[in-house]
C-alpha cells in the first residue's frame, strides 16, 4: 500500500509539472493578448477550433505532430546517455534528402518494399550524420553541442548543393517528385478530411515510441545506456563500454530523426527543394523532449501540444487576427516554466510537505 502511495505521488508530479506549465504558459499568452488589444477568450477559442473544429482540422493537427514525435524522440533517446543531440535538425534534413532521392527511384518495387527503403535510406543518413559527433565524443572527448550544432548548418548547405548540382529536375530547385509506389498518404482519409494531410508516417512514429520504450527501459542496452547517463564513470566501473555506448546512442537518435525526416517527404512533400533555411521541427524536439521529462511517451503528449497549438494558431490568426507570434510566445512560456520544474515541484510539494 505504501508503494501504490508512493507511486501515485511520483505519476502526480511528473503529470503536474507539465500541467502546470501548460496553464501559465497560456496565462502568458492571455496577458499578451489583452496586451495587444485582443480578447484572449476569443482568441483561445479560435485556436480550439482550429485543433479541434472540423475533421480537416483535427487532421492536419495529428499531421503536425508527427515530425515532432521523430525529433522528440531522437532527442530524448540521446539524453538518456547524457548527450544532448542538437544535430537532429541536421539529421532530419538529411534523412529528408535521402528518403527523396530513393523514394523517386525504382517506382516498379511493390509499396512496402519501396517505402521500406526509403525509410531505411533515410534513417542511415541520419545515423552516418549523428556518427560524427558520436565518435568525436566517444573517442577524444569533444562536447557533442559544439559539433552537433555546427553540423546543422553543414547538412542544410550540403543538402541545397546536392540538390543543385546533381539531383535537380530541370530548371527547378528541386529533386524529382517521389514514385506513387513510396508514396505514404492515405487517400480516403484525405478525402474524408477535406485534404488534411494524413499519412502513415504517423501509424510509423506511433510504432517506434513503443520501439524506443521498450529498448530504453525493458533491455540490457537501455539499461545500460540509462546507466552511462547517469553516471558515466560508476557505469565504466561497472563493466560497460561508455565509448561504445556514446557512440551507438547517437547512431540510433540520427536514425530516428532521420526516418523522420524520410516521412515528411514521402507523407506530405512529395520531394525536397532547396531552401534558404533549416525546416524547425529539430530544434522543436528539444522543447517536446523537454516537456515529455525525456520519456517516449511523454514526447508523444508534447508533440500533440506543439501540434496542436501550431496547426490552431493559423486558426486564430485567420479569425481573430491575433498574430501568430502570440503562440511562440506561449510555446516559450511552456518551456521555461518546465524548465524551472524545480520550482514548479516545489508548488506541487507545498501542501504535502512532510514534518
Amino acid at each position: 500500500m505504501g508503494k501504490q502511495k508512493i507511486w501515485a505521488k511520483d505519476l502526480l508530479e511528473v503529470a503536474g509539472v507539465p500541467a502546470i506549465a501548460i496553464i501559465l504558459g497560456l496565462v502568458v499568452g492571455a496577458v499578451a493578448m489583452l496586451w495587444m488589444g485582443y480578447n484572449p477568450v476569443i482568441g483561445y477559442q479560435s485556436l480550439l477550433r482550429g485543433i479541434f473544429g472540423d475533421a480537416y482540422s483535427f487532421g492536419e493537427t495529428i499531421r503536425s505532430m508527427t515530425p515532432l514525435i521523430f525529433t522528440g524522440l531522437a532527442v530524448a533517446f540521446a539524453f538518456r546517455t547524457g548527450l544532448f543531440n542538437i544535430g537532429v535538425e541536421g539529421q532530419f534534413v538529411l534523412g529528408m534528402l535521402a528518403g527523396a532521392l530513393v523514394g523517386a527511384a525504382w517506382p516498379q518495387l511493390p509499396w512496402l518494399l519501396h517505402v521500406g527503403l526509403a525509410l531505411g535510406a533515410g534513417a542511415l543518413a541520419g545515423a552516418l550524420w549523428a556518427a560524427v559527433p558520436g565518435l568525436l565524443k566517444g573517442r577524444f572527448g569533444v562536447h557533442e553541442v559544439i559539433t552537433t550544432i555546427m553540423l546543422n548548418y553543414v547538412s542544410l548547405i550540403l543538402a541545397n548543393y546536392l540538390i543543385r548540382n546533381f539531383f535537380r529536375v530541370q530548371e527547378q530547385e528541386a529533386t524529382a517528385n517521389i514514385a506513387p509506389s513510396a508514396d505514404l498518404s492515405i487517400a480516403l482519409l484525405k478525402q474524408a478530411s477535406g485534404g488534411a494531410r494524413i499519412h502513415w508516417g504517423t501509424v510509423v512514429a506511433l510504432g517506434l515510441v513503443v520501439l524506443v520504450a521498450f529498448i530504453l527501459y525493458k533491455t540490457t542496452l537501455g539499461f545500460e545506456f540509462r546507466a552511462v547517463g547517469f553516471n558515466p564513470h560508476a557505469a565504466q566501473y561497472g563493466g560497460i563500454n561508455v565509448t561504445k555506448s556514446l557512440i551507438l546512442s547517437m547512431l540510433i537518435s540520427g536514425s530516428i530523426a532521420g526516418v523522420g525526416g524520410a516521412v515528411e517527404i514521402l507523407g506530405v512533400f512529395g520531394r525536397m527543394a532547396v531552401s534558404p533555411i533549416l525546416p524547425g521541427v529539430g530544434f522543436d524536439g528539444i522543447a517536446v523532449a523537454l516537456i515529455g521529462n525525456n520519456n517516449p511517451f511523454g514526447v508523444l503528449f508534447g508533440s500533440f501540444l506543439f501540434g496542436a497549438l501550431k496547426t490552431g494558431a493559423i486558426q486564430m490568426q485567420y479569425v481573430t487576427q491575433v498574430p501568430y507570434a502570440i503562440i511562440r510566445v506561449v510555446i516559450a512560456a511552456i518551456v521555461f516554466f518546465v524548465a524551472i520544474k524545480e520550482l514548479v515541484r516545489r508548488i506541487l510539494r507545498l501542501k504535502r510537505r512532510e514534518v
